[in-house]
């Protein structure tokens, strides 16, 4: 399984509105460069980890990465071929809720071309729209 939450105080969650502006996380905190949502979407913990993955790869061990989000919400799914009704699924995977503005990435310690790059790749494995941001934007 990748990330998720060690524990929960539910083990199912409601659906909720995926629309809005985030406010809080929309600014580097930690990094020079960073990779920031365009969209509102769900981010799974599969894809968060591919692009992880792919962002490291990229980076051959050099400069320093921070995973802005978790994915702390369950999503349920019903078995295939099961009739309607009968109560919610069970939690299949996780996913973090990513709206627009939010940082998702941040790296520092390396040139702007490598992280550029870097992210560029990143950007690849995540399923909405997303831009590179640098500090120099965040002034």
């Amino acid at each position: 399984m990748g990330m998720m939450p060690k524990r929960v105080k539910f083990r199912k969650a409601q659906r909720g509105k995926r629309r809005g502006t985030s406010y809080r996380g929309a600014s580097l905190s930690f990094g020079e460069f960073g990779l920031k949502a365009l969209e509102n979407d769900y981010f799974t913990d599969r894809q968060i980890e591919a692009a992880r993955v792919a962002l490291m790869r990229n980076l051959k061990g050099g400069g320093k990465v921070w995973i802005r989000v978790f994915p702390d919400k369950p999503i349920t799914k019903k078995p295939a071929e099961t009739r309607m009704g009968k109560g919610k699924g069970d939690p299949s995977h996780w996913v973090a809720v990513v709206k627009k503005g939010k940082i998702l990435f941040e790296m520092g310690g390396v040139p702007l071309e490598i992280a550029r790059e870097s992210l560029r790749v990143a950007a690849h494995k995540i399923p909405f729209r997303t831009k590179f941001v640098t500090r120099t934007e965040h002034a």
